[in-house]
């Protein structure tokens, strides 16, 4: 009894820090979109560099413009050098961009740290996709991959936190100096606790490490090396590999487009980045003081306030999304995430045109509400969603090439907002809200007549609804019962 429960608490120390680990990530992703929205309201920032539209489009891609340069690259030094590697690198290109940004003494300095800071978001987010996907227990996995992209509020909560205390130093160089030198911060925690966390399952079966990988999948699932379900996952991973080497499967670009099964993996992991970039949310994420303008609060203290509110309320509502995602089901999740935003949208549009140029108070706060229920019905869906579903249709051989695939096409998308948007919202003003929600009805039925539902399976059985058959001869998981698992489904979570 004694040994099962301390294998019990192994796992649940292992499973938090590996969700940390994507936390802290995510925080330093989200950290940079939403500091860019407070710091870009702020008269020292503006005046410092003199801004224009055009640069304010430029300062805001720049990050985007370095995780396109590294995406290419990404998926081969995760593969080559394995998922902790790729995550620690990534840590250290972030810390090294945010003071490099903090410390700009003219416009191309500060681009250049920004530019630095999106080679190790590129990275960050191939690696720790992929490490988090392959280094938790099945029935974890939504849950945790899901937390990724949740705690983008906690960074936008903490970024607009901080940038609400430090305007209070404007006109001040030190106002806009301060929120980007303490992007520093989140990567040096997760340079902290790398050490102490186990090297992916998958990564080191690949690599013929068997044992090793043998007992971080018990670690993982707070069981002994000898029980069933550990060993059948082992199983699992063993002939699913050993049948991607055989088949002649390679690491790299030529094998994700290689047949169709593979091809199909692809375009479905890449359907998010559009789902997530082009729904509306980086509208209001790079550019919610223009949008609260434009609904008539045109006050900065006034506009980070709301952005804290708005911050926390995402929070609480991802969180209940990815507590959901393993009983509702990835499709339906994002079906009802995307028809919410999509009506949501229409209704902002609507509102900014009608109240946008008056004073009527009700209509302003009208206005803001709905903004409020837009990220609500984004946050339920599509912000778990973000990173769960890409390394969870991506088999083994092409997981970390297509993550670095969806992190450039990801970021090609946010190229797309940050250089389009300024130009619409001048040309179409509110009309640029409904022209959005229109596009997001096409996404809507990409959706519902080509997703497949992963809910339930391990990252081997999911093979099965792309390749036609399981690649292993043991049974599914779920068919093993609770007891013969040892798992204790409560302190998976």
């Amino acid at each position: 009894m004694f040994e099962q429960m301390s294998q019990q608490v192994k796992m649940s120390l292992t499973t938090a820090l590996v969700v940390s680990v994507c936390i802290v990530d995510s925080i330093t992703i989200a950290y940079d979109g939403s500091v860019m929205g407070s710091v870009n309201v702020m008269s020292s920032y503006g005046n410092y560099f003199n801004l224009t539209t055009a640069t304010i489009a430029v300062n805001s891609t720049a990050t985007y413009l370095g995780s396109i340069l590294i995406a290419p690259f990404a998926g081969y030094l995760v593969d080559w050098r394995g998922r902790k590697e790729g995550i620690i690198v990534s840590a250290i290109l972030n810390i090294i961009g945010a003071v490099i940004s903090g410390a700009a003494q003219n416009i191309g300095m500060f681009i250049a740290g920004r530019m630095i800071i999106g080679l190790g978001m590129g990275l960050a987010q191939t690696a720790a996709g992929s490490y988090v996907s392959e280094t938790t227990a099945p029935r974890v996995r939504s849950f945790a991959l899901g937390m990724y992209f949740t705690c983008w509020a906690l960074g936008g909560f903490l970024a607009t936190g901080i940038c609400y205390g430090s305007a209070r130093l404007d006109p001040s160089d030190w106002a806009w100096r301060i929120p980007c030198i303490l992007q520093a911060f989140p990567p040096l925690c997760v340079l902290a606790m790398m050490p102490i966390l186990p090297e992916s399952p998958r990564w080191l079966v690949y690599n013929d490490r068997n044992e090793e990988a043998l007992m971080v999948l018990a670690r993982i699932n707070g069981a002994t090396p000898d029980d069933v379900g550990v060993q059948v996952q082992y199983q699992e991973i063993i002939d699913t590999l050993n049948y991607e080497k055989s088949d002649g499967k390679r690491l790299g670009f030529h094998e994700i487009v290689r047949d169709a099964p593979n091809r199909k993996r692809l375009y479905l992991a890449l359907s998010l980045a559009p789902l997530t970039m082009l729904t509306g949310s980086n509208v209001i994420t790079y550019y919610y003081g223009t949008m609260l303008t434009q609904a008539g609060i045109s006050s900065s203290q006034t506009q980070m306030e709301i952005n804290l509110v708005l911050s926390a309320w995402q929070f609480i509502i991802a969180v209940i999304g990815s507590l959901l995602a393993e009983k509702l089901g990835r499709k339906f999740l994002c079906l009802s995430s995307l028809g919410a935003c999509t009506v949501m949208f229409y209704l902002v549009g609507a509102m900014t045109a009608v109240y946008g140029d008056s004073s009527n108070t009700s209509g302003i706060y009208g206005t803001v509400a709905v903004i409020f229920l837009y990220l609500g019905s984004y946050a339920f869906g599509l912000t778990p969603l973000t990173n769960m579903y890409p390394p969870e249709v991506l088999s083994y051989n092409i997981r970390a090439t297509g993550m670095g695939m969806f992190t450039l096409a990801a970021k090609a998308c946010g190229v797309f907002v940050t250089m389009v948007f300024p130009y619409m919202f001048e040309s179409l003003g509110w009309k640029t809200y409904i022209v959005n929600a229109s596009w997001n009805i096409l996404f809507f039925v990409w959706v519902f007549f080509f997703w497949v539902e992963t809910k339930g399976k391990t990252l081997e059985e999911i093979d099965e609804l792309f390749d036609g058959l399981k690649h292993s001869d043991v049974p599914d998981l779920d068919k093993i019962g609770e007891k013969e698992r040892g798992l204790i489904a409560e302190s998976e979570v």
